[in-house]
């Protein structure tokens, strides 16, 4: 049974499973797609300008789950050292400073019609501003330290430390007040929004997870391969020879 813990399966399960994340997230992304412009209404007091929303939301879960992935595996490189773990760590970073930025930009297009301004320094809008400077130290220490595994340490550390930040982007809007509207959708409890607009957000949700998903193991492999790459069971991998791999890893 194959191990995803173990880097010889991980590199496995990874050939197989990015392609198959890659073409199940773009059905899921044209679904989406389709709802959010032909099926969904307009809102009754946003207008058209609420289909920003189909990308602004995704990408804010998203930059709140990357970062907790990212903190995960930090934890697994500063405590128990796992190549796997900086490599998921590395990986994580500018995926999620990407969907970070994206949702700010997303955000400045949505509150200007709706704000009448394309930045405040709102409680949300700040700690997600903080929340992109995090993704960007935890790279900027990749880059600035030329030992890999000290570089990993640091960066393991700084997200640890940010990770206090995550409390506040999510009830920024229930501990101040701020010009951001309040939680609309609920996993627990009734969702504040009609259905013709819930299902096609829901869709576009997942469809960006299993994106970063697949990009994710595409990212950590590369990052494992060249983190590991001088050992004979990263060569026997490559090359396809499974069983040689599984013993000189073993």
């Amino acid at each position: 049974m194959l191990n995803p813990a173990n880097p010889t399966d991980f590199l496995r399960i990874a050939r197989t499973a990015i392609p198959v994340s890659a073409s199940v997230t773009a059905i899921l992304l044209a679904i989406g797609l389709y709802g959010a412009f032909f099926v969904a209404p307009p809102d009754y007091q946003q207008g058209e300008t609420i289909r920003i929303m189909y990308l602004h939301v995704p990408s804010a879960w998203l930059a709140m789950f990357i970062y907790t992935v990212m903190t995960v595996s930090a934890f697994g490189t500063l405590v128990f050292r796992h190549p796997l773990a900086d490599a998921a760590q590395k990986a994580a970073a500018p995926l999620g400073a990407g969907f970070t930025f994206i949702c700010l930009v997303t955000g400045s297009l949505w509150g200007k019609p709706m704000w009448g301004t394309w930045w405040t320094w709102d409680a949300r809008l700040t700690s997600e501003l903080v929340l992109l400077f995090l993704y960007l130290g935890v790279i900027g220490l990749y880059h600035a330290i030329e030992d890999r595994r000290q570089a990993a340490r640091a960066a393991g550390f700084l997200a640890l430390v940010g990770v206090v930040n995550l409390p506040i982007v999510h009830f920024s809007v229930n501990w101040w007040n701020t010009l951001h509207q309040g939680e609309t959708v609920r996993l627990l409890g009734p969702s504040k929004i009609v259905p013709s607009m819930l299902w096609p957000l829901l869709i576009m949700a997942l469809a960006t997870h299993l994106w970063f998903f697949g990009s994710l193991l595409a990212r950590s492999r590369v990052n494992l391969l060249e983190l590991e790459g001088g050992k004979q069971w990263v060569r026997a991998v490559v090359l396809g020879d499974t069983t040689t791999a599984g013993t000189k890893h073993g």
